[in-house]
């Protein structure tokens, strides 16, 4: 006894020669089945390849596609050539022409040998693992697919939805539950030939013909009438990956598939020299003797499908870029930034290196330029200071400044002047730590000494800008640290906010603050927040600026923000 293999072929027929002659010289019969639409030269060649080998037998050859009835039946072509010429086979193996052997045919032999009555096939209810990729689960029995899911998608996806529009529904013939699996199976001559000679098999052949892709539920479904012994598990290794797509095993796969265990592999790309120089090589070099387990390479695979989907936080990739809300964070690590802080303080930028270690830039997206720190014109990895550039895609451009200088805190101010394309994107990062000074940005303007009338319009202006990047910031899908005040209650009480934002940057030294940047001076400012007010501009972003800058309620004139440090003594 032993185990006979059927093919099917439509590329590479060079490597499919090498596997077919290397199952056949292990006295193991193979019957080919070569898809219709190669060209007959190459097909003849084929033929010729393997016509000294009389146990390598062609069935009759018809046009195959993926996900049509047409697979199945080129099976049921290649089994029953196998049944009829092949006596001596006691169980029936499937696989494809990119399909590898990997380990000695004498131990598939012993270990079916030891299993006369067992057929290994994948076969599960789509109610108990509804597993499926893209596709439809039980709907895939009850509807019609007559037409080709890809060369004919749009007649596809319109015939689907007419008949759920109807509610056409079809009946799975009596006595049959309809199962799912991987197509490459392993039968028993006793299973395969009760299928294929069921007195019923007409009105079985007539219903999967209009099953989407029936080479994975026909059999898968007609086993459980009539094995005695069903494994639910494939011998041949085929991983997939999140879209449903086969992985191709290449070169450098060979350590990973001789752990796995598994007697044959697919879908083995055809230029794999190594691979099947050393599957294919005389002995028993690959021997183990072990139960195929190709579970013990699943972590590998999960962990290469999580890097494909998912990726590294921060760092974009062409797989998943395309794709918003892939990203595995937006960003590699945390950063601040600090809207009105360089407006309301002088010197705010050193101030901040010196007591954070951090490393502080200027307005990154002002309209002239990337203000690095230094005003460098490059930056680290190559990230240039033009406008131009880093408003081609703002977004990346801030993902590629974190992502280039991780281990370092970056800071950076910004504002309603800079370019605002990137707000959003800010906002929704679980990374950013956003403090902001509402109104700041008009103190610049106050010590302006341009016409009035022209700081009236581009104080309306910047007013409009920042109140939509607030109504960001207080958005629902706001993710980021935001902190807000208004500037009048920022400059009353400034140190402790500037203690609570130092330390959630993580500060060098752990001492609290002694003393602040030096704040601008505001005499006048309320009066200049009134001016616009007469000027028909309502300035309320700033809060409440008494516009008498005598009274001694105003914030102006606060006591400087210094702070003495108390020792209890016991």
């Amino acid at each position: 006894m032993t185990v006979g293999f059927c093919m099917l072929v439509h590329e590479a027929l060079n490597r499919a020669e090498q596997v077919a002659r290397h199952w056949a010289s292990h006295g193991c019969p193979v019957v080919i089945h070569a898809d219709r639409r190669v060209p007959k030269a190459e097909f003849k060649a084929f033929t010729e390849s393997l016509s000294d080998l009389d146990n390598v037998l062609f069935c009759a050859r018809r046009s195959c596609e993926w996900g049509t009835w047409s697979l199945v039946a080129a099976s049921q072509a290649a089994g029953e050539m196998m049944l009829a010429k092949f006596p001596e086979v006691s169980h029936v193996y499937l696989a494809s022409g990119s399909c590898l052997p990997l380990r000695p045919v004498e131990e598939m032999k012993a270990y079916l040998g030891d299993r006369p009555d067992t057929d290994f096939i994948e076969s599960v209810t789509t109610e108990d693992v509804p597993w499926t990729v893209g596709g439809l689960d039980s709907e895939r029995f009850t509807l019609r697919f007559p037409f080709s899911w890809k060369k004919q998608r749009f007649l596809f996806d319109r015939y689907v939805r007419l008949q759920r529009l109807v509610g056409y529904r079809r009946s799975v013939p009596e006595g049959l539950v309809p199962h799912l699996g991987s197509q490459w199976w392993c039968l028993t001559r006793a299973t395969l030939s009760a299928i294929l000679q069921d007195p019923g098999r007409a009105r079985h052949d007539a219903y999967f013909s209009k099953v989407w892709i029936p080479d994975e539920s026909y059999y898968q479904t007609l086993a459980r009438l009539y094995s005695r012994r069903i494994e639910s598990r494939s011998l041949t290794l085929s991983k997939f990956d999140f879209q449903g797509k086969p992985h191709i095993f290449y070169d450098d796969h060979l350590q990973l598939l001789r752990r796995s265990d598994c007697f044959v592999a697919r879908k083995i790309w055809h230029h794999a020299d190594r691979l099947y120089d050393a599957f294919l090589a005389p002995g028993d070099a690959n021997s183990s003797g072990a139960e195929p387990n190709p579970g013990k390479i699943d972590r590998i695979f999960a962990k290469a499908v999580e890097r494909r989907t998912r990726g590294r936080a921060g760092l974009y990739m062409q797989s998943r870029y395309p794709n918003e809300g892939w990203e595995n964070g937006r960003t590699c690590a945390p950063y601040s930034v600090f809207e009105g802080f360089s407006d309301l303080f002088e010197d705010f930028e050193p101030w901040l290196a010196r007591v954070t270690g951090a490393r502080v830039h200027g307005n990154l997206f002002a309209p002239a330029r990337a203000e690095f720190v230094g005003r460098q014109a490059t930056y680290a990895g190559a990230l240039s200071d033009s406008a131009n550039l880093r408003d081609y895609n703002p977004n990346s451009f801030l993902s590629n400044l974190i992502w280039n200088t991780r281990g370092e805190r970056q800071c950076f101010q910004f504002g309603p002047r800079d370019n605002q394309a990137v707000s959003s994107f800010m906002a929704r990062d679980t990374n950013a730590q956003i403090s902001v000074i509402t109104g700041a940005w008009a103190v610049p303007l106050f010590r302006s000494p341009r016409d009035f009338q022209d700081i009236r319009r581009e104080a309306a202006l910047l007013q409009k800008i920042e109140a939509r990047h607030l109504d960001v910031l207080r958005s629902a899908y706001t993710k980021a640290r935001v902190r807000i005040w208004s500037m009048a209650d920022f400059v009353e009480q400034p140190m402790e906010p500037l203690q609570t934002i130092i330390d959630e940057i993580g500060s060098r030294s752990l001492r609290r603050l002694n003393e602040a940047p030096r704040m601008v001076d505001l005499t006048g400012f309320g009066q200049f927040l009134q001016n616009l007010k007469n000027e028909g501009m309502h300035p309320h972003l700033m809060g409440d600026f008494p516009a008498n800058d005598g009274d001694d309620t105003s914030p102006s004139r606060a006591p400087k923000p210094y702070l003495v440090r108390k020792e209890v003594i016991r």
